[in-house]
């Protein structure tokens, strides 16, 4: 996306996955509860292939994967598994065009963005992509490709939507620090180079012509790096932010980058009042030195990771939690 001024996404948002198996159940909570700003629900709880790594293997072009005792890896031709991803995926886009007819804003689509991808799939020989800069090369690339046809499709259900995507990373930092486990488990794959993970990153975030953002609920998130990667906004576990961030956050903000906190828990607990769930983001706004009429501006509240984890009360619960927080921020921003 050319200029980040564009990018007007809703208050509040979720950050992709959902409790429990049923689509259409799942598209009518995140519609009625997060009405401004939607999204694509992923139900990791149906088993392989709805998974977060196995449902983006079933967008991949000429590239298949199947399941594994060890985990996810990449084969010849696409079988039963594949079948599987793509068949839900399916299901879900249906019951979002369902649940979305008629409606015009921003509308959120997630995938595994190419490193945590690479880091999850193995090859045949038990290894991760991860290992081998060629496989990482041709995984991009067949993700590059099938991100375009899946951001397609969903513009063809919902003409009326701003298409948002989102990239999901949570590897990205072992990637980058060389703490991917090797398949011996007594290893670790070397750190990729700074320069090659941006500009592969690059390359997923230019398939989409709209607003990318880059997701990771780890510790310490690159925020220089995504930005100058192309992300419009980077999505993160606000609880596991420390000063030491500060300066890239507040380089980031200036810079017209958005930030979506991850303010309410993902799983089952008490919740506070939606005033307490954004003292933590009013107080960095103020060390940060930066005007706090901007708060609403910069910022979209999430929980602070999905919520496939939690019960569908509370999931339910949670995103209307975000929306009143959202409302607190901007009507209140001191």
């Amino acid at each position: 996306m050319s200029e980040n001024s564009k990018f007007r996404p809703g208050p509040a948002t979720g950050v992709g996955s959902m409790p429990g198996g049923d689509a259409r159940e799942a598209a009518k909570t995140v519609t009625g509860s997060v009405e401004e700003f939607p999204y694509l629900a992923e139900l990791p709880a149906r088993g392989p292939g709805a998974d977060m790594i196995g449902r983006t293997t079933g967008l991949l072009v000429e590239l298949y994967a199947r399941v594994e005792p060890s985990g996810w890896r990449l084969g010849d031709r696409p079988g039963r598994d594949t079948r599987r991803a793509r068949s839900w995926m399916g299901e879900d886009l249906d019951a979002l065009e369902e649940f979305t007819q008629g409606y015009q804003g921003p509308l959120k689509v997630q995938a595994v963005g190419p490193w945590t991808l690479a880091a999850a799939l193995e090859l045949r020989s038990g290894e991760v992509a991860l290992s081998d800069e060629g496989a990482c090369r041709d995984l991009a690339g067949s993700l590059a490709e099938g991100l375009r046809l899946h951001l397609d499709d969903v513009r063809r259900r919902v003409p009326g939507a701003e298409i948002v995507l989102q990239l999901d990373e949570p590897s990205l930092i072992a990637v980058l620090r060389g703490q991917v486990k090797s398949a011996s488990g007594y290893r670790t794959h070397r750190a990729v180079d700074r320069q090659l993970v941006e500009s592969t990153l690059r390359e997923a975030v230019s398939v989409h012509d709209g607003p990318v953002v880059v997701h990771s609920c780890a510790p310490d998130v690159p925020f220089a790096l995504l930005r100058r990667a192309g992300a419009d906004a980077i999505s993160f576990d606000f609880s596991l932010l420390t000063e030491r961030d500060d300066d890239a956050i507040g380089e980031a903000v200036e810079a017209g980058t958005r930030l979506f906190a991850g303010v309410v828990p993902g799983t089952d607990g008490p919740l506070s009042d939606p005033a307490g769930s954004v003292m933590g983001v009013r107080t960095l706004w103020r060390r940060l030195g930066l005007n706090p009429g901007s708060l609403a501006e910069s910022v979209t509240l999430t929980p602070s990771c999905g919520l496939a984890g939690a019960s569908p009360a509370y999931s339910r619960a949670a995103l209307a939690h975000c929306v009143r927080a959202a409302r607190s921020l901007a009507d209140n921003p001191e």
